[in-house]
């Protein structure tokens, strides 16, 4: 079974149990730059980012992360930063930084790269947490294992995109010899998947509140993933139909089972009904007599052709599905109809009823 790549030091720090309890005590700021353009820029942010600075995603991205320090900021700080992301090495720093108000707060920062196939930085995570006046002495080192273990989460997730995109892109550049094809494609498509990721990382929040559960509820996150998806990219004319059990399972297999559904239903919104005025679209997942789930995606559209092959391995979307079917030891059916395409997957997994 294919495993993540494994990172140094990150990997390491504690285990998912803890990683569940470590993200959810934070309230942790999400912030990737790309090395490999002039001047380090931003490439994305999430939500608790722009709460905790003030600054719109439209006034980051492209921009390096200094616009964040001032007068207070100590310069060893960031020299500290500016040798670790030259060397391609992990930091820990406390650091003053300002909001758009001008308000000062000081920043716990961890910065790692993340990595390709021949151990370049592609990006670099960081992660970081507002220290408040009665945090900053007390606490210290734990806080600084769950900021460990949230980077480590992450930064292990986006590498197994990240290695598919890597592969995707090599060959394009073998293909073309088009240098900038690969940044260009990774910039495009990675942002979506880490929306997809922080789904997962919400319900892991949710999971460490109630302290009865096991695991992830699965049945819940792939309802919200896939409706959020309906309504960025459905269409007028297409219906969507989701019909998801309850069904609980680790960390790793959510990640995993996430990002395939996140594939496949948007490449069925995207593709599946092209030239067509009318649509039927459905997920089904539900749990097998015999053991383990079953993920249904059908559609009455355009179909797949016969000739080509499914999962591709000729797209970004095709070689990520590829892998993460692989790590989970899951079948995949495909069933050409004479309108439409069945998709069908098992995964051989174990869960406990979430409904207690």
């Amino acid at each position: 079974m294919e495993q993540y790549a494994e990172k140094p030091k990150l990997a390491s720090v504690l285990d998912d149990s803890q990683a569940l309890v470590g993200f959810s005590r934070l309230s942790v700021a999400i912030v990737i730059t790309n090395p490999n353009t002039e001047g380090n820029p931003i490439v994305y942010i999430n939500d608790a980012f722009e709460r905790t600075t003030g600054y719109q995603r439209s006034t980051v991205i492209g921009r390096n992360c200094r616009f964040l320090q001032g007068a207070a900021t100590d310069p060893e700080s960031v020299d500290r930063m500016r040798h670790a992301i030259e060397a391609g090495e992990e930091v820990s720093v406390d650091v003053v930084n300002y909001r758009a108000t001008g308000e000062a707060f000081t920043n716990r920062l961890l910065i790692a790269p993340i990595l390709d196939g021949q151990g370049k930085p592609m990006y670099f995570l960081g992660v970081q947490k507002e220290l408040r006046d009665d945090e900053k002495d007390k606490s210290i080192e734990t806080t600084r294992q769950h900021l460990d273990t949230v980077c480590s989460r992450v930064n292990q997730d986006l590498g197994l995109i990240v290695s598919s995109l890597v592969k995707r892109g090599n060959a394009d550049l073998a293909a073309t010899k088009t240098t900038g094809k690969l940044q260009l494609r990774m910039l495009d498509v990675l942002p979506r998947r880490l929306e997809c990721l922080q789904f997962v990382y919400e319900e892991m929040k949710l999971a460490d509140a109630q302290w009865d559960r096991d695991g992830i509820d699965l049945g819940s996150l792939l309802s919200r993933i896939s409706h959020t998806i309906a309504h960025n990219e459905g269409r007028p004319g297409v219906r969507f139909v989701s019909l998801v059990e309850p069904l609980e399972v680790n960390l790793e297999t959510a990640i995993r089972v996430s990002l395939v559904m996140f594939e496949l239903v948007s490449n069925a919104f995207q593709h599946g009904f092209d030239g067509l005025d009318q649509g039927y679209l459905e997920l089904r997942v539900n749990r097998l007599a015999a053991g383990g789930m079953r993920m249904t995606i059908a559609d009455d559209g355009v179909g797949i052709p016969a000739k080509i092959a499914f999962p591709s391995s000729e797209s970004v979307g095709g070689q990520l599905v590829s892998s993460l079917l692989q790590g989970l030891d899951a079948t995949l059916n495909v069933a050409r109809g004479a309108a439409g395409t069945v998709i069908m997957i098992d995964v051989p997994v174990g869960f406990t009823d979430s409904r207690k």
